[in-house]
C-alpha cells in the first residue's frame, strides 16, 4: 500500500463507506418468471395451484413471478394481483375484487352456456360438468375443468365421451384427467353398450310361425 500514501482503512473510509447504504428489511428472495394466459375462469396456474387475476385480462398474456411467500401477476410491467404462496396443489386462491358482481353478463363463458355445449354430447356431460362447477366456491372455477373434458370430443367423439362422463358420474371422477384415463383404457364401452341398447326397438320375432305368412 505504499504507493497509495494510505493504508487499506483508511482508503476504504474514503471511496467505500460513503457509497454503502443499509442492508434491506428482507433478505432477498429467489423467483421465477412465467408467462401464464389467464382461461375463462380468470386464474393462472403455477405449480398445480390457480392463482385469480382481474377478470378483464381473460385471455391477456401476463408475466407471474413465483416466489417462496408470494405470487405476483403483472401486465406490461404494473402489477395486477398478489398471492400469498399456496402450499397445495389442485386448488384456487381468489380475491373477491376480481370477479365483478357483473361476470355473467360480461363474460364469454358463462355456467348456462356451458352447459348448452355439454347438452352437444349428452345428458351424462351435462351432469357431470354440473357436478363439476357444483364442487368449486365460484362455479368459474369450474369451467376450465369442463371445457377439458368437452374438447375430449375431438379426439374421441361425442357417443364415446358421453359414456365416459356416465362411467367418471358413477365413479365421482371429476376431472379431465379421470375421463381421459377413461377413455384410454376403454372402460367407457359398458356405457355405450348399455345406452344403444336402451335405444334398440324391442324385437318380438315372428310370434305367429313362419307358415302364416304363406
Amino acid at each position: 500500500m505504499r504507493g497509495f500514501g494510505a493504508s487499506r482503512a483508511a482508503l476504504f473510509a474514503a471511496l467505500d463507506a460513503p457509497a454503502l447504504s443499509g442492508l434491506p428489511a428482507q433478505p432477498y428472495s429467489f423467483a421465477t418468471w412465467l408467462r401464464r394466459r389467464p382461461g375463462p375462469d380468470y386464474h393462472v396456474e403455477v405449480d398445480g395451484h390457480w392463482y385469480s387475476v382481474p377478470f378483464r385480462l381473460i385471455g391477456q398474456v401476463l408475466d407471474v413471478r413465483a416466489a417462496a411467500a408470494t405470487v405476483e401477476v403483472f401486465h406490461r410491467g404494473e402489477r395486477v394481483a398478489s398471492h400469498p404462496r399456496a402450499l397445495h396443489r389442485r386448488g384456487h386462491s381468489t380475491i373477491p375484487e376480481h370477479m365483478p358482481s357483473a361476470h355473467r353478463r360480461h363474460a364469454q363463458w358463462t355456467p348456462a352456456r356451458l352447459l348448452q355445449e355439454a347438452a352437444g354430447i349428452g345428458p351424462a356431460a351435462v351432469a357431470l360438468c354440473e357436478a363439476v362447477m357444483a364442487a368449486r366456491p365460484h362455479p368459474e372455477q369450474g369451467f376450465r375443468t369442463c371445457l377439458g373434458i368437452l374438447a375430449l370430443a375431438r379426439t374421441y367423439g361425442p357417443a364415446r365421451l358421453e359414456a365416459a362422463c356416465a362411467r367418471g358420474g358413477s365413479i365421482r371422477a371429476r376431472s379431465v384427467a379421470s375421463i381421459r384415463s377413461i377413455l384410454q383404457n376403454g372402460l367407457d364401452r359398458a356405457f355405450r353398450e348399455d345406452a344403444a341398447d336402451r335405444r334398440a326397438p324391442p324385437s318380438h320375432g315372428n310370434v305367429r310361425g313362419g307358415g302364416y305368412f304363406h
